[in-house]
């Protein structure tokens, strides 16, 4: 069985081949060719950690595939000098089960996480999209500007995070870097990072809103990953009820992001109100319908993306070798 580490998962899942394995995992999900549960939440109450179990199978008119990944959140471990997170994916051969290999987990949820992100905003933001808004500045805000940079013509990019060393040690690592224009701008404050923007990545553990609803300007594509429970509300409500909501699995959603779940909740969309990315790659529902639509992307992440991200990962491994 085959161990590959963050380097060779970043060599072997380029941004423009994550998107594509996008594309083909959520027209499957939303063709009925994917068994996947929703993830399995283990709590660990002495560390007050969770450990993430999530399974998936995928069977399309071409391939098999077979893999569950693993992701531990234990929030106070910087103090013992480790990563919030670890997670690592397991892929196993679809006709007999048998171990193939285990792919670290963390590089491969950044790019396909952005890659998603990227698939939404090739078919939701404007053709003439080219200022980019992100807020926070870690990895998975690293991974969305690539992913963007490579499906619009973005000319500038501002940065909004609450920790002013940490916006600056992305622009230096970023600006110039590949599809990233050289523009990369620190913002001062939310609004400053609205101000110009077309499209919008929210990368943030916030449970608030990170911008105001009177920021959004007509015809902004919003890609928000931030929240991953009912608690969390990284998009204000005002802006989900007045725009174009589409998700990555209407049942996911439902159950682990809050924007969606309150909004629901409180009666200002209906179920009838979201579409899944899936429905639009497979051309039963548009994408953009007119250029002042206000759209948005919400994700919580999906087995199926890990699973797709896997394949390629273990395609290009069998190339190079």
């Amino acid at each position: 069985m085959r161990y590959l580490n963050a380097d060779d998962v970043r060599r072997r899942l380029p941004m423009p081949k994550a998107i594509e394995a996008m594309a083909r995992a959520f027209a499957a999900y939303s063709q009925g060719r994917v068994k996947m549960p929703l993830r399995l939440r283990l709590q660990v109450p002495a560390h007050e950690a969770l450990v993430l179990h999530m399974p998936a199978y995928l069977h399309d008119e071409h391939r098999e595939a077979l893999a569950v990944k693993i992701v531990s959140v234990y929030p106070h471990n910087p103090a013992k000098g480790h990563p919030v997170i670890y997670a690592t994916v397991l892929v196993l051969e679809p006709d007999t089960g048998r171990p193939l290999a285990t792919l670290e987990g963390n590089t491969l949820t950044a790019i396909r996480t952005a890659a998603a992100s990227g698939l939404a905003t090739r078919l939701l933001a404007r053709e003439d999209a080219h200022v980019l808004a992100v807020f926070g500045a870690g990895v998975q805000a690293r991974s969305h500007i690539e992913a963007i940079c490579t499906v619009r013509p973005i000319e500038r990019v501002w940065v909004y995070a609450p920790t002013r060393e940490h916006v600056e040690a992305l622009i230096e690592e970023m600006a110039g870097r590949g599809p990233v224009p050289r523009d990369v701008r620190l913002a001062e404050t939310p609004s400053q990072a609205m101000a110009e923007a077309d499209i919008v990545c929210t990368t943030t553990t916030s449970a608030t809103p990170v911008f105001r609803d009177e920021d959004v300007r007509p015809g902004m594509h919003i890609n928000a990953i931030g929240s991953y429970s009912r608690e969390m509300v990284e998009i204000p409500l005002e802006t989900v009820a007045r725009a174009y909501v589409v998700v990555d699995s209407r049942e996911s959603v439902r159950a682990e992001a809050g924007e969606i779940a309150q909004a629901l909740d409180r009666g200002l969309i209906s179920e009838e109100h979201l579409v899944e990315l899936g429905e639009i790659v497979v051309g039963r529902k548009p994408g953009r319908t007119h250029r002042e639509q206000i759209t948005l992307f919400k994700s919580v992440g999906l087995a199926v993306q890990d699973v797709a991200a896997a394949q390629v990962v273990l395609e290009n491994d069998s190339n190079d070798g």
